[in-house]
């Protein structure tokens, strides 16, 4: 792969983007070409063109990996862009590779230089084949971005079509890295339109998109040459502004220098996470037939949908969809507006399940959890975020924290649950095995760890993350006690672990983490289940870990749902969970009858709910319950972003309780359709596209027609033709269905502590 193109690069400056090009002449008439492939990649970010036309849809490429163990070679058919002489260029900006990447102004890079290595392959019919590889003899300029960042933005000045001419020189890579593309393009997805322009109360000129979305303006312009337009992206305002407090060090501002001509303005070498623009600068009247928002993210398929009778929760679905649209640029970020966007695992880790459902993201999660593998290996735990540029902090200041590096619940658990996810989903066994590893390691690292009772109760933890009632600045200061926390997340992953290794044909580790599985537990009844029942910190979120994860027998599991019942009603159904606690709080009250609760606290509107935020006029999810206040003004703390995923991981449950849609066997060859009506909804029903056809599942409420009063419901489902389906229906019957379309009458609903109303 690449076995004899050298990486070239030209120094410009820390700012500028180079164009690197090249021509070759065929040996033979462009019509003796069979075929032609280009194979490239970089450090930095590359968009390659030959003949003026780009040779893919790809941005951003090739993406960000794990670059010091994996470099993700690009491989394009272009025989469609060959000609008797092939011009090429390629356009190189920084990325992530040069890209001061970070939180705190740590500015973290992976290298100083940045370089592009490619070949191209020509086949001719008959035989033969011309290489045209990356060398000294290639020419480089200055291009028009003449500063290029992801956090800062770009400028591009238009005024001289050809910058300044460069020196070529080759640079020293290590080839070992090299590996094919797993993952799939970064792309242009959708383009938006404004749905509003109009001016701030400072006289600038504001543009709304009407959501919040990622990706970057694509501006159409004419004005008098020199002219600057500076275009600053915002998610939300505040006071009739841009709240940029939320960016922290991110500039996230673009320039456009006029060429005195008709402009296009694309700047392709950054990313935005806005929903309003700002604009200074601009000649004239900016109207809504110039200007537009492209929407960018990695190329993955929509597959799941729901939709129920509530406006509120339809578009709580919606903004969990938009999020993960945002995040998943290449790889599952934290966020992606502020100085970060990084992989975070406590995010992905406790999300992977819904994001399952939404879109086909095998290949994404794939890739990331291939860089997970690579980091984990080398730091002999997982990192807190993949690929791991913290690792890049200074010495002293890595120092300093060195109590925190060390294995956490939950975001050290993505090593597990993600596969999990994927396993549920897709059932591939073969990637599967090749996530295999980092899970053994993980559950290696955590066992090596424990405290002499059995628990994992000592170390750094993250625990019940942004807890609603910690303090803005506190995020650590949940309820639930972090040594639960941790414990209940081992169990999981050890009992996961074991069967997947078992799935492998591993029977010795099966045995292992079995067996760890099993004194995890005897260890957490011992010492944090008290013989009232409780659980040690009697918060929300170790009731739900312990129902959800199985951690409790039949008794105990009846006492701890009614426990949890009892605090999510004395909180007056508002949540009182974080990260840890809040994808499975609805699961752990349906599960165990309070599916009434469960509904209660899913619709509540007041602060801190998930509705809270739809109210609000979000179209995102935010990091944090109250991202923005009730009256309109950005949450004080440091850390506010309006698009982070995580907490939108409740609707899993919609999409496979409320709707019903569950895998009765990984990559649901056979289905469990359960759904579970509740007060508050009228009708709800998914949809998803899984690896053996489209599935189908729904209810509607039906009214007796003596009084009028609901009777119960009707639940129609769709069932792939050769797919098996078990349907349990709200009365608590069971039906087996193969193939086809299907309706069934269901005349009481099971809604309280397990006891049927009619």
């Amino acid at each position: 792969m690449l076995e004899h193109a050298t990486m070239i690069t030209a120094d410009a400056g820390r700012g500028t983007a180079v164009v690197l090009s090249t021509t070759l002449t065929l040996d033979r008439p462009v019509g003796e070409v069979e075929k032609a492939v280009l194979r490239s990649t970089a450090h930095g970010v590359y968009e390659a063109r030959i003949g003026g036309r780009a040779v893919s849809d790809a941005v951003l490429a090739p993406g960000w990996t794990a670059y010091e163990w994996r470099l993700q070679v690009q491989e394009h058919d272009v025989t469609g862009l060959i000609a008797d002489a092939v011009d090429i260029e390629v356009l190189l900006g920084n990325g992530w590779w040069r890209g001061g990447l970070g939180f705190s102004g740590l500015n973290l890079d992976y290298g100083p230089v940045l370089g592009f290595v490619g070949e191209l392959e020509v086949r001719y019919r008959g035989g033969g084949t011309q290489v045209l590889s990356t060398g000294t003899h290639w020419s480089a300029r200055c291009s028009q971005m003449v500063e290029n960042s992801l956090y800062d933005g770009v400028r591009i000045d238009a005024r001289t079509p050809d910058g300044q001419r460069l020196d070529v020189r080759t640079v020293d890579f290590d080839r070992s890295t090299l590996v094919p593309q797993v993952k799939p393009d970064i792309t242009r997805q959708e383009i938006l339109r404004p749905t509003r322009i109009w001016t701030s109360p400072s006289g600038k000129t504001l543009v709304d998109f009407g959501q919040n979305l990622v990706g970057w303006v694509r501006l159409r312009v004419s004005g008098p040459a020199g002219t600057e337009i500076t275009v600053r992206h915002s998610e939300v305002l505040e006071h009739g502004e841009p709240a940029v407090r939320p960016l922290r060090g991110a500039r996230a501002t673009d320039t456009f220098v006029l060429s005195g001509g008709d402009d296009v303005f694309e700047p392709t070498l950054t990313f935005h996470g806005f929903r309003y623009a700002e604009f200074g600068g601009h000649p004239g009247e900016l109207t809504a037939d110039a200007v537009e928002a492209v929407v960018v993210h990695s190329a993955m398929p929509r597959t799941g949908t729901f939709e129920c009778s509530s406006p509120l929760v339809n578009r709580l679905v919606e903004n969990s969809v938009w999020g993960q649209k945002g995040n998943f640029l290449d790889l599952p970020t934290d966020c992606p507006q502020r100085d970060e966007r990084l992989g975070w695992t406590g995010d992905i880790a406790v999300y992977a399940s819904a994001a399952c459902y939404q879109f086909d993201c095998a290949d994404v999660l794939h890739g990331w959890l291939l860089d997970l593998a690579a980091e984990t290996e080398h730091t002999g735990h997982v990192p807190f975020v993949v690929p791991n540029v913290l690792k890049l902090i200074p010495g002293e200041a890595r120092e300093k924290a060195a109590h925190m590096l060390v294995p956490t619940a939950v975001w050290g658990d993505a090593a597990v649950w993600v596969p999990e996810s994927l396993w549920w989903a897709y059932g591939d066994r073969d990637r599967l095995a090749a996530h295999y590893p980092a899970m053994a390691r993980h559950l290696a690292a955590v066992e090596a760890r424990l405290s002499p009772t059995g628990l994992w109760d000592e170390g750094f933890q993250f625990g019940d993350w942004l807890d609603p009632t910690a303090p803005a600045d506190q995020p650590l200061a949940s309820k639930a006690d972090r040594g639960v926390v941790a414990t209940a997340c081992l169990y999981r992953s050890a009992s996961f672990a074991a069967d997947a290794a078992h799935h492998l044909g591993k029977t010795e580790d099966a045995r292992r983490w079995r067996a760890l599985a099993d004194r995890t537990r005897e260890a957490f009844h011992e010492h944090y289940l008290h013989d009232d029942g409780t659980l040690h910190s009697d918060a929300q979120t170790v009731y739900a870990l312990a129902i959800h994860f199985g951690l409790l027998d039949a008794a105990q599991r009846r006492a701890a749902g009614d426990r949890l019942a009892t605090l999510v009603a004395e909180a007056g159904h508002r949540v009182a969970t974080g990260f840890a606690g809040t994808p499975f709080i609805t699961w752990a009250l349906a599960e165990t009858g309070h599916v009434d609760d469960a509904y209660r606290l899913l619709l509540q509107e007041e602060c801190p709910s998930w509705l809270y935020a739809v109210t609000m006029g979000a179209t995102t999810v935010w990091e944090r319950w109250d991202s923005m206040l009730p009256d309109g003004t950005v949450n004080p703390g440091e850390m506010t972003s309006f698009n982070h995923y995580a907490l939108g991981a409740v609707v899993d449950w919609l999409y496979k309780a409320v709707a019903g849609i569950r895998p009765a066997e990984p990559g649901y060859g056979r289905l469990l359709l359960q759904p579970t009506p509740g007060p508050g909804l009228d009708w709800a029903r998914g949809a998803l596209d899984t690896p053996h056809g489209r599935v189908e599942c729904g209810w509607r409420r039906y009214a007796d027609g003596a009084d009028g009063k609901d009777a119960g419901v009707d639940v129609d489902i769709r069932v792939p033709d050769g797919i098996e389906a078990e349907v349990a229906l709200p009365d608590g019957s069971r039906r087996t269905v193969t193939g086809g379309t299907h309706t069934f009458r269901s005349a009481v609903l099971l809604l309280t502590n397990g006891q049927a109303i009619t």
